[in-house]
C-alpha cells in the first residue's frame, strides 16, 4: 500500500486524500533529480556576469514605460487594437475516427460588437485531406492542425484590417509561424498593414527560441552541449518593464523580415517575445511601451485584449458535442466520431 498524502484541490478549494504509490513518488524525485542536474550550470550562473553578456552579446538591454493615457487616447482614434487569436478541439478517438474543429477570431477594440470569425475542420475521413503522407502520424497531425489554424487567424486578421483599419494588430503567437505555415495568406495580409501604415505584432507567450543558450555554448560559459530555450534562462533575469532587443543575426528571424525583443510586462517573471516586421522596426519599443499598457501587473504578462480574444474563440468540450450532435446525423455521429470506450456504463 501506499502512503496517504493530503493536498488541496484548487477548483473548489477542498482537501483530498490521495493514496500514492512509492514508486511514484520516487519517479517524481527522478524527475527533479535529473531536471537539477541539467540546469545546475544555468542556476548556478552569476546574475550580474549573465545581464551583461546578454547586453554584449544577444541584445540591448533597457528599461520600458506605459504609454500615457494621452498616447492611448491617440491610438484609439488611430483605429485600436484589433486582436487575433484561434483555437481548436477534437471528437472522437483514434485515427482516423475523429474531427477537429478550427475557429479563428478578430475583434477590434473599438467595434467590438462585430467579431469576424473563420473556421475549417479537418478529419481523415476526407479523401480531399490526403496530401501529407504522414498524415497519420502524431507529426503529420499536429502540421495539419498548425497549417489550419494559422490560415483561419490570417484571414480573419486580414478581413479585420480591411473592415476596421486599425493602428495595430495583435496576433497570437510568433509572426515567423505565418510566414511558414501559410505564406500566401501571410504575404497578403502583410502588404495589406504596410499599405495602410497598420503595425502589426506577434506576441508569444511561450518562447521556443534557444539564442542565448546557442551563445552561452559558443562562449564556453557552459559545459554541455544540452539545448536550453530562451524562456528558461530568462526566467526571473528581467525586472519589469525591462527588455531585450536583439541583434540582428542573432536569430534567423531577421533573415525572414522580422524584428524581435524580450521583454518582462507584469510582475510574473516569466518573458515574453514581441515580433514586428522589420519595415516597421522603428515602432518596436512603441509597441514595447503598448504592450506593457495593456497587461495587467499582476496578470500572467500577454496584453488583456488578445486574453479577452483568446476567451471568445474557445471551442469548450461541451459546445463542440453539442455542435456534432446538433449538425452530423445519428449514425455518422455513432458511426465515426464517438469511440467505444464513451459507450461504457459503470
Amino acid at each position: 500500500m501506499g502512503n496517504d498524502i493530503t493536498i488541496n484541490c484548487l477548483k473548489r478549494g477542498e482537501k483530498v486524500v490521495y493514496s500514492i504509490d512509492n514508486g511514484l513518488r520516487e519517479t517524481i524525485s527522478q524527475v527533479n533529480a535529473i531536471l537539477s542536474t541539467r540546469y545546475r550550470d544555468i542556476l548556478s550562473l552569476d546574475r550580474k556576469t549573465f545581464r551583461s553578456f546578454i547586453d554584449e552579446n544577444v541584445g540591448t538591454m533597457g528599461t520600458i514605460r506605459r504609454l500615457s493615457n494621452e498616447d492611448m487616447v491617440l491610438c484609439a482614434k488611430r483605429g485600436g487594437i484589433l486582436g487575433v487569436d484561434g483555437s481548436n478541439n477534437r471528437m472522437g478517438g483514434a485515427y482516423p475516427h475523429f474531427v477537429e474543429v478550427y475557429q479563428g477570431l478578430a475583434l477590434s477594440s473599438i467595434h467590438c460588437d462585430r467579431p469576424i470569425f473563420r473556421t475549417d475542420f479537418y478529419t481523415p475521413i476526407d479523401s480531399r485531406e490526403t496530401d501529407n503522407p504522414l498524415e497519420d502520424s502524431p507529426a503529420g497531425e499536429e502540421s495539419i492542425r498548425k497549417r489550419k489554424l494559422s490560415a483561419i487567424e490570417v484571414e480573419a486578421a486580414l478581413e479585420g484590417v480591411r473592415q476596421f483599419n486599425p493602428h495595430v494588430v495583435i496576433m497570437d503567437g510568433s509572426l515567423i509561424r505565418y510566414n511558414i505555415e501559410c505564406s500566401d495568406r501571410w504575404i497578403a495580409l502583410r502588404e495589406e498593414c504596410e499599405r495602410r501604415g497598420i503595425i502589426i505584432i506577434g506576441i508569444i507567450e511561450d518562447i521556443k527560441t534557444s539564442i542565448i543558450g546557442d551563445l552561452l555554448l559558443e562562449h564556453g560559459l557552459l559545459d554541455t552541449r544540452r539545448h536550453f530555450y530562451d524562456r528558461e534562462l530568462l526566467y526571473g533575469l528581467l525586472e519589469y518593464g525591462e527588455t531585450i532587443s536583439i541583434m540582428k543575426g542573432a536569430t534567423k528571424k531577421s533573415d525572414e523580415g522580422f524584428s524581435t525583443l524580450f521583454m518582462r510586462s507584469s510582475q510574473s517573471p516569466s518573458v515574453i517575445g514581441v515580433d514586428i516586421l522589420d519595415s516597421q522596426e522603428e515602432e518596436l519599443e512603441y509597441m514595447a511601451r503598448l504592450v506593457l499598457s495593456l497587461t495587467p501587473k499582476d496578470g500572467r504578462g500577454v496584453p488583456l485584449w488578445l486574453d479577452i480574444v483568446d476567451r471568445e474563440v474557445r471551442i469548450p468540450n461541451q459546445m463542440m458535442r453539442g455542435l456534432l450532435e446538433s449538425y452530423l446525423d445519428r449514425e455518422i455521429l455513432e458511426l465515426f466520431f464517438i469511440p467505444e470506450r464513451d459507450k461504457r456504463t459503470f
